[in-house]
């Protein structure tokens, strides 16, 4: 390559104080980018899977509610019942969990299923059997719904506690 080859070369190379990429290198960056993206992305899922194993792992575990358990668990709820309704609210979701939680993956729950109740296991049963033990005679009523569909399909499980306007 000549001299002014050379000269010609590096002239179309830079821009200002700066190189210049060629389309070839910007297009092997706006790859890498991608994949960067794609690889981040991916990882997001992955951790966040692995979560959700561990959270439906520690969900389909009962608790063991002893006395001082269950009165922990109930003053904290009181908390959140008076904050709710301080703030003008007449229900809180006091659960969230996956719908494999249900033995039929949540259809009955979906369908308003009066035995819907039947389909729940571990933490979810336990939250249930509260409410229908010390809280529904207090006046509160329970709501179970789907709350999210993920690509269409049943997704995570709510439970809504009301003690407003019960005609809904």
């Amino acid at each position: 390559m000549s001299q002014e080859q050379k000269k010609d070369e590096s002239h179309h190379q830079e821009l200002g104080d700066e190189i210049f990429m060629s389309a070839g290198d910007l297009r092997a960056y706006m790859s890498e980018m991608q994949m960067a993206r794609a690889s981040e992305a991916v990882k997001g899922m992955d951790l966040a899977e692995k979560a959700r194993r561990e959270l439906m792992k520690q969900l389909s575990e009962p608790l063991v509610l002893t006395p001082a358990r269950l009165k922990e668990i109930t003053h904290n709820l009181q908390i959140k019942l008076r904050r709710a309704a301080q703030d003008g609210k007449d229900e809180l979701m006091v659960m969230r969990f996956p719908n494999a939680l249900c033995t039929d993956k949540g259809r009955a729950i979906n369908n308003s299923d009066p035995d819907w109740p039947e389909t729940l296991t571990g933490r979810p049963r336990q939250a249930y059997e509260l409410w229908r033990d010390q809280l529904r005679s207090a006046g509160y009523k329970l709501n179970a719904m789907i709350i999210e569909w993920p690509s269409g399909l049943p997704g995570d499980v709510g439970f809504f506690l009301r003690w407003g306007d019960q005609k809904r």
